[in-house]
């Protein structure tokens, strides 16, 4: 059996009492949403759900292109994508459904 040290609790000022790490880390947890609510993770492919011109590109993404690999970032409204003719994507999950 594993010793309890300092470390497996932490202050939790919301409540106010020591809470386990494990939980608190649970509930500091970002949640990521596409347009119907469905959960994002890194590594997940999305559906666009509508067209959208891109800004300094100078082109449309079609509505039902397909985004493979996407990546969340720090904003639970934005997530990084890879297309084959646009470098540095970053999408608003508004506008995307996962596959």
């Amino acid at each position: 059996m594993r010793g309890m040290s300092d470390d497996d609790y932490v202050y939790d000022e919301a409540s106010g009492e020591w809470r386990p790490k494990s939980e608190m880390a649970e509930a500091n947890r970002t949640v990521v949403r596409d347009a119907s609510g469905n959960e994002l993770a890194d590594g997940d492919s999305v559906t666009l759900i509508k067209d959208l011109k891109v800004k300094g590109a100078g082109q449309t993404l079609k509505q039902g292109t397909v985004i493979r690999s996407i990546r969340l970032t720090d904003n639970p409204e934005e997530i990084d994508c890879r297309h084959d003719t646009i470098k540095g994507l970053v999408l608003r999950t508004e506008f995307v459904r996962k596959r």
